[in-house]
C-alpha cells in the first residue's frame, strides 16, 4: 500500500493534473468510472510497473520475515545412570543454583558394593598383620634351622676327625648318616629362608596390590553413590519437573524435567528465517529491526552476527532407505542470528517470543569509494533510501500487531 501510494504520486497524480488542467478534463464529465483507464492509462501503467519494481527492490535489498523467534537454550535433567527415585529435594518452577541437588536415586546396590570394598580392605589389613607375625616366626625358624645346621656340621666334622685318627673307632656308616643329617639341616634352613622371602614378598607386593584394588573398588563404589544424587549443571529454573518418589528415570528414555538456564543461557539473540533468495544480500554486520508480540509497540534495533552457511531443509543422514528428493523439496529458510544493537533492549522480551524482523542493506562504504560511477552511486542511494519504506511498514506492523492478535485473533 505504501509503495502504491508513493508511486501514484509520481505517475497517476501528474497524469491526472495534466488531464485536468492542461486538457480541461474533469471527473464526472470527461473522466468517468468507464473512461478512467483510457484517460489515465499512461499513469496507471507506469504506477503498476513502478510499484512492482519498488516492491521488488525493497523486499530484495531490505528483506523482512515473520519467522523470528527469541530462541533460548534448555538443559535436560538427566541422571548418569538408571534407577528408581528415592528422594526429591526441589519442586517445579524452583530456581536452582549450579551444583544444587535435585533428586536422589536408590543407592542400596552401590552402598553394598562400597561396604564389600571396605570389608576387603579390612581383610587385607588383617592379613598383613598376620603376615608380619608369621615373618617374625620365620626369622625364629631360620635361627633354629641355622643352629641345627651348625650342630649337624659339628657332629659330622667330629666323626670325620675321629675317623682320620683311628678308622676303627667310627664306622663308615655313622659318618654317612651324619653327612645326610647335615644335608637335611641345610635343606630345612633353605626352606625356612624361602618361607621368609615368600612372606616378605607377600607383605611388600601381594597384599599392598590387593589393598590398592580394594581401595579402587571402594572409590568406584563411592563415585557410583555420588552419581545417584542428580545435581543441577547450571543455574536456572526447573520446568516440567513432575518427578515423584518411586518413578524410574533413564538417561536415554526418561528425563526428569527441563532446566532453563538464567539469562537464556548466554547472550540474548533472535533467530530469523529469511527466504533463500536473500542469500546474496544478508551479511554479517547488517543493521536490522524487530518487533515482538511479547514486547508490543516497540522497535528493537538489531545487528546480524552470524549467518548459517547451510539450509536445514537439505540435510541428509544415513539410513536404510533411499531418499526421495520430492520429500525434501520444500524450500527452507536461511537461518540468521541477530543480537541487540544496544545492551538491555531484549531483556523484557520473554524467551520464545515470536517476532517480525527487517534487515537493511547498507552501501555506505561503497558510496564513499572514489572509484564509484555516477550510475552506481545513484542506484545505491535509491537502494538505501527505499529502506525507509520497509521501516515504516515495520512500525505500522508494530502498531497493528497487538490489535490483530487481540481483536482479530479470535479472542
Amino acid at each position: 500500500m505504501f509503495e502504491f501510494m508513493l508511486c501514484s504520486m509520481l505517475t497517476i497524480l501528474p497524469d491526472y493534473l495534466y488531464r485536468r488542467y492542461a486538457q480541461g478534463k474533469r471527473f464526472g464529465k470527461e473522466i468517468t468510472i468507464y473512461s478512467v483507464w483510457f484517460e489515465l492509462r499512461y499513469g496507471i501503467t507506469a504506477c503498476i510497473l513502478l510499484t512492482i519494481s519498488l516492491i521488488t527492490l525493497i523486499f530484495y535489498f531490505h528483506p523482512s520475515t515473520s519467522h523470528v523467534n527469541a530462541a533460548f537454550r534448555t538443559v535436560a535433567v538427566l541422571p548418569e545412570t538408571s534407577g528408581r527415585v528415592s528422594e526429591i529435594y526441589v519442586t517445579a518452577f524452583d530456581k536452582v543454583e549450579a551444583g544444587q541437588p535435585l533428586f536422589k536415586l536408590d543407592s542400596s546396590e552401590e552402598e553394598a558394593a562400597a561396604e564389600v570394598a571396605r570389608r576387603q580392605i579390612a581383610e587385607v589389613d588383617a592379613e598383613m598383620t598376620v603376615s608380619r607375625t608369621e615373618l617374625v616366626a620365620a626369622d625364629g625358624a631360620i635361627v633354629q634351622a641355622q643352629a641345627a645346621v651348625q650342630q649337624a656340621r659339628d657332629e659330622y666334622e667330629t666323626q670325620v676327625e675321629l675317623n682320620k685318627l683311628n678308622p676303627n673307632v667310627v664306622a663308615r656308616r655313622e659318618i654317612e648318616r651324619r653327612q645326610v643329617a647335615l644335608e637335611g639341616s641345610k635343606g630345612a634352613l633353605t626352606a625356612a629362608q624361602s618361607n621368609k622371602q615368600t612372606l616378605e614378598t607377600k607383605l611388600q607386593s601381594l597384599l599392598p596390590s590387593q589393598k590398592a584394588s580394594a581401595e579402587a573398588a571402594l572409590k568406584q563404589a563411592e563415585v557410583d553413590i555420588t552419581k545417584t544424587t542428580v545435581r543441577a549443571g547450571v543455574s536456572g529454573t526447573l520446568q516440567q519437573f513432575t518427578l515423584r518418589v518411586g518413578e524410574v528415570v533413564n538417561p536415554m528414555l526418561r528425563p526428569a524435567g527441563v532446566l532453563v538456564p538464567e539469562g537464556n543461557g548466554g547472550k540474548p539473540w533472535l533467530v530469523a528465517g529469511f527466504g533463500q533468495i536473500e542469500t546474496q544480500v544478508i551479511r554479517v554486520g547488517m543493521i536490522g529491526e524487530a518487533t515482538c508480540i511479547g514486547k508490543p509497540f516497540t522497535i528493537i534495533p538489531l545487528v546480524v552476527t552470524d549467518v548459517q552457511d547451510v539450509i536445514a531443509s537439505g540435510q541428509v543422514r544415513a539410513s536404510d532407505q533411499l531418499i526421495d528428493i520430492a520429500n525434501i523439496s520444500r524450500p527452507g529458510t536461511l537461518t540468521v542470528f541477530m543480537e541487540p544493537l544496544y545492551p538491555g533492549v531484549l531483556d523484557d522480551v520473554p524467551p520464545g517470543s515470536t517476532c517480525i524482523a527487517n534487515a537493511y542493506t547498507n552501501s555506505h562504504d561503497e558510496l564513499e569509494s572514489p572509484d564509484i560511477s555516477t550510475g552506481r552511486w545513484v542506484y545505491l542511494h535509491v537502494v538505501d533510501t527505499v529502506g525507509l519504506v520497509h521501516a515504516m511498514i515495520l512500525r505500522l506492523q508494530a502498531l497493528m500487531l497487538p490489535v490483530q492478535t487481540l481483536v482479530f485473533g479470535g479472542h
